[in-house]
């Protein structure tokens, strides 16, 4: 084939042949070539189902045959995000080791305790695990891990994009770095991925201490794309004119029956609204059903015979309703079409969504975006005369189709994942000194940013003997307390993120419904929810409730404002559209008569000239032209200088308070240097896991090295007034 195949082992090379390819992959023979002539990290980039797993372990295997190891362990590690990828790569890397002599073990919750028993009674191979699992094994078994990876030669992380200092990534990271710590030496690492943006940031994530020396294989060409942005109006009084709701089902169902697709919906709710119309169609037009619901909430017997349907040639036509559950890698074959319902809040999503389409030579990968708005009255919220939604799905797809993608935020400290990083660490070793674990989990770990005073608080507010996490003996050494042992000793442990916390909304005793907390909310501040608008008046964190009340007349958005942090480039970008006169091909008529809408009130209200409007006699207009993270940071601010504040995508809806005060002097106040105290209403900051264990004071640090940006609020300010 190539002189990348002269390289692999006799054995895999009988492997290879057996699958009668005509060549290999471009990204496999420069992955052998890499892998054979060196131990450098490596990050493989490819589109789903472009090859990584065999770019990745052909030679890593063949490495194994022909180098064997001197110590017992496990030869290599893989690490996958989800159980269902876990058991697909098992059975995809068991059809190459079947007849080389290597076992492979899957192992995550589901796995039964037999075969997890015979691969800690006889470790070798390849061990397949989730980090949930990797965190219990060096808590169970924190002694046994020297004999277990012994042998370990290289870590293959999987969908390597969504590792990138998230919570998870984070301890994936500092697992790593115990490991190494334990064995006394350095680990391979390879990380897969179908979608990134800035490879030295992946590069620093997978070799911190040497990010240059990671070598990059990236899939080369890009295949055809097909696009579609199709745009629709709410609250039509024509009986005749379908809704909204109702035409897009339509239109999903003429378009994408008869084949294999993924229609991602968004909310939970909306992903059974549809589901319901599209069977219903199915059921009125006397046709086999296709359309399936999935989502988190539903049995793993539905979600597996969902995806079965799918991956399962010999069966009928499938389309998934799902939300981000079908997101990752896990294989499902071939999907003709993506759906998109609504714009999603990263381009990284998208992205990775639009790689289950398009996977086969030749085959376009297909596109379908959808833009619901809300049909003007005279009266209608500022957002909604925008167009907010529409323009943030062609920001998404513009940026998709210059490559963009969101770059972490690498200067978060993480401190929720810290606190589970040490009780973890203190299990594993039986007890350890505050020194010690300092130098394995900031100095050589991923807590690099966290500073020693900083990590000596997290210690103090963990050990508060009303915490009873952490206790200290007479030599020093930090023990777990009764409340860390019972905490470490639950299976929920291992998991470093939890699902948001959901909060009851209550307006005068009466319940309204629940609502996640993702982002930052405190009182003062307005949200939107069941149609209403409403003003926080209190947060009552140990009911879990938000305590609101009607807030200022006026029609509130259809859309905008729903949880999600949005990168300043997409704002950005939105903002641009605005102001062009371009004109996208991959539009309808719908689509473009709303885009132009959305331009001439754009200019109506004069935002192509200034930044601050107002609307009313107390209220305003803010475009902040910025992300969330600096949006919510001026939000914050206003609202501790008495004002009411909605936050939407690059702008703030700002109602003026009490006492009365002119906002342009509140504006000027705070970009002349003026410092304000961003959590005089205490807003919420336990977004993490483990940040309930966490002083006011270090909850106010993190947050503000991960969604908060008080050092650009001076320049927002003084921004908005030129």
């Amino acid at each position: 084939m190539t002189a990348a195949f002269d390289k692999l082992s006799r054995p895999v090379q009988k492997w290879v042949r057996s699958r009668e390819w005509r060549e290999l992959r471009s990204i496999q023979a420069e992955a052998i070539h890499v892998i054979n002539d060196g131990n450098s990290d490596l990050i493989i980039s490819a589109k789903t189902a472009g090859g990584k797993t065999e770019a990745a372990f052909l030679p890593l295997i063949s490495r194994v045959l022909e180098e064997p190891a001197q110590k017992n362990g496990f030869d290599l590690l893989y690490i996958g995000p989800l159980k269902a990828l876990i058991t697909d790569q098992s059975e995809r890397l068991d059809d190459i080791c079947a007849d080389l002599g290597l076992p492979v073990y899957p192992w995550h919750g589901d796995i039964s305790a037999s075969i997890k028993n015979r691969a800690l009674k006889n470790p070798a191979g390849l061990l397949l695990i989730t980090p949930e699992s990797l965190e219990a094994l060096f808590i169970r078994r924190g002694l046994e891990i020297g004999r277990l990876f012994g042998a370990t030669r290289a870590v293959v992380i999987d969908e390597l994009h969504g590792m990138l200092d998230s919570e998870r990534g984070i301890q994936v990271r500092s697992l790593l770095t115990r490991l190494e710590c334990v064995l006394n030496r350095k680990i391979r690492r390879i990380g897969l991925s179908a979608t990134l943006g800035d490879m030295k940031m992946a590069s620093a994530y997978l070799g911190p201490n040497n990010p240059d020396s990671v070598k990059w294989i990236e899939e080369k060409g890009q295949g055809e794309l097909l696009l579609e942005l199709r745009g629709y109006s709410t609250g039509s009084a024509d009986e005749n004119i379908p809704c909204a709701t109702e035409a897009v089902s339509r239109h999903i169902f003429k378009n994408l029956r008869g084949s294999n697709n993924l229609v991602f919906a968004g909310s939970r709710n909306s992903v059974e609204v549809y589901s319901d119309l599209l069977r219903n169609i199915c059921e009125h037009e006397n046709l086999p059903q296709e359309f399936y619901a999935h989502h988190a909430n539903l049995s793993r017997n539905h979600r597996n015979f969902v995806e079965k349907r799918l991956k399962d040639k010999k069966k009928p036509p499938t389309t998934a309703i799902c939300t981000s559950t079908l997101e990752l890698g896990i294989d499902i074959g071939d999907v003709k079409c993506v759906a998109q319902l609504g714009a999603p809040f990263t381009v990284a999503s998208l992205r990775q969504r639009l790689g289950r389409s398009g996977r086969r030579e030749e085959v376009p990968a297909i596109l379908r975006q959808y833009a619901i708005e809300a049909k003007l009255s005279d009266n209608d919220n500022f957002s909604d005369r925008l167009r907010l939604g529409l323009i943030r799905s062609i920001a998404m797809i513009e940026l998709l189709l210059e490559k963009w993608t969101e770059p972490p935020r690498s200067e978060a400290l993480h401190l929720s994942t810290l606190v589970h990083q040490i009780l973890s660490f203190i299990a594993e070793r039986g007890g350890a000194f505050a020194g010690q674990i300092h130098h394995v989990l900031c100095r050589q770990g991923p807590f690099r940013k966290v500073d020693s005073e900083t990590f000596l608080d997290v210690l103090k507010a963990i050990g508060n003997p009303k915490t009873k996490l952490i206790e200290q003996s007479s030599n020093g050494l930090l023990l777990l307390g009764s409340t860390g042992e019972k905490l470490v000793e639950h299976h929920s442990f291992y998991a470093v993120f939890h699902t948001p916390e959901e909060f009851r909304l209550v307006s005068d005793g009466a319940e309204l419904g629940t609502l996640p907390m993702q982002n930052v909310l405190a009182p003062g501040m307005m949200l939107i929810f069941s149609g209403q608008r409403w003003i926080v008046v209190g947060i009552l964190y140990a009911e879990k409730v938000i305590q609101v009340k009607p807030a200022a007349a006026g029609v509130p958005p259809a859309f905008g404002g729903e949880p999600g942090h949005i990168h300043d480039r997409v704002i950005e970008k939105m903002f641009s559209i605005y102001q062009s006169e371009n004109q996208y091909i991959y539009m309808n008529k719908d689509a473009v008569d709303l885009l132009s809408e959305a331009r001439s009130n754009f200019r109506l209200m004069g935002l192509n000239s200034t930044s601050l409007v107002q609307v009313g006699e107390k209220s305003h207009i803010l475009a902040t032209r910025s992300g969330t993270i600096k949006t919510a940071t001026l939000a914050l601010a206003l609202g501790a200088m008495g004002f009411q504040v909605l936050q939407l995508d690059g702008f703030l809806s700002v109602e003026a308070g009490k006492p009365d005060r002119p906002l342009k002097d509140a504006l000027e106040e705070i970009a002349s240097g003026r410092k304000v105290d961003l959590f005089r209403h205490s807003p919420n900051l336990i977004f993490e896991k483990f940040h309930i264990h966490l002083t006011p004071e270090l909850l106010e640090k993190d947050a503000l090295s991960s969604r908060l940006s008080l050092d650009d609020l001076q320049n927002i300010c003084r921004n908005l007034l030129s």
